[in-house]
């Protein structure tokens, strides 16, 4: 099976399903990696939470 594309002149006008199936999946594939990547870089970004208490947050400086 084939399927007929409306391109430019410079580009193939059929594309072979066997074939553009794999590379579909790839591409999918690829894409979701990128989207974990993505999250992990937004989380690691992320603030750290804030220490509860009070302990450490008053320093004496007097001597």
């Amino acid at each position: 099976m084939s399927i007929s594309v409306n391109a430019p002149s410079s580009m193939p006008t059929t594309i072979d399903s066997g074939n553009s199936l794999k590379v579909a999946v790839m591409a999918k594939e690829q894409q979701k990696v990128e989207g974990q990547m993505a999250l992990q870089l937004i989380e690691a970004a992320a603030p750290a939470p804030q220490p509860v208490g009070n302990s450490g947050h008053n320093i004496n400086t007097t001597a």
